[in-house]
């Protein structure tokens, strides 16, 4: 697949030749025909820009913001040029200060983050402009679910972050329930619920050391 690392040229060749896949890519391209879709062809699959082998900790998101020149292919993560925080992510980057209070948030886009091991990847891959969960159950959620399952087979000591049901119900697929960290979705609507003093970030970090990784820097930076 063009623009992602080649680490997961089996995973994509091997999803290419599924009716299900097949099915998705006719429904995304005919949305594409008559509707604004986010993220951009292009930056559909940014995620896996990421090495397997280089992958450290999983974030689950639900599907892309939908609205124009936010979505870019990383979960909860936000165009450079966006001077808006959504807040969703206003929410993670406040608990991750009350665990690193020096960490700083010079922008939404969470480049950053993948470029250390960070694998951002959302239950949907695709969105049309202005109607959240357009493109549920069309497919998606087979796909990544399959990118799960290979990521974890291909290298398994990795932490997951699953915050609310959809990220949840992954669960039951993984290995080393020791890894997995769950708490509430970080939306505004249910953040207080649980998200916010969950400690994910740090305890992430912890995890990361004791399995002799370094750990993560949460900060955000313009220049990535």
């Amino acid at each position: 697949m063009r623009g992602t690392h080649s680490s997961w040229d089996l995973f994509f060749s091997t999803e290419a030749t599924k009716a299900y896949f097949k099915t998705l890519k006719s429904y995304v391209i005919e949305e594409r025909a008559g509707k604004r879709i986010y993220p951009i062809t292009e930056e559909v699959f940014n995620a896996f820009k990421c090495p397997v082998q280089n992958v450290r900790c999983v974030i689950i998101g639900q599907d892309p913001y939908h609205q124009p020149k936010q979505a870019m292919g990383l979960a909860f993560s936000v165009h450079p040029s966006q001077t808006k925080v959504p807040p969703s992510l206003q929410n993670m980057f406040k608990e991750i200060k009350n665990s690193y209070p020096e960490a700083t948030f010079d922008t939404g886009s969470l480049k950053n983050w993948a470029s250390q091991g960070v694998f951002l990847l959302n239950r949907v891959l695709t969105v049309e402009d202005s109607n959240a969960n357009a493109h549920a159950n069309k497919g998606w959620e087979t796909f990544t679910e399959s990118a799960i399952l290979f990521l974890i087979e291909q290298n398994p000591k990795v932490v997951f972050l699953l915050w609310g049901r959809t990220a949840r119900n992954l669960k039951s697929i993984l290995p080393n329930k020791h890894l997995i960290l769950e708490a509430p979705h970080p939306s505004p609507l249910s953040a207080h619920r649980g998200f916010m003093g969950c400690g994910h970030f740090k305890k992430c970090n912890i995890l990361l050391q004791q399995m002799g990784e370094s750990k993560i820097d949460w900060s955000t930076r313009l220049d990535v």
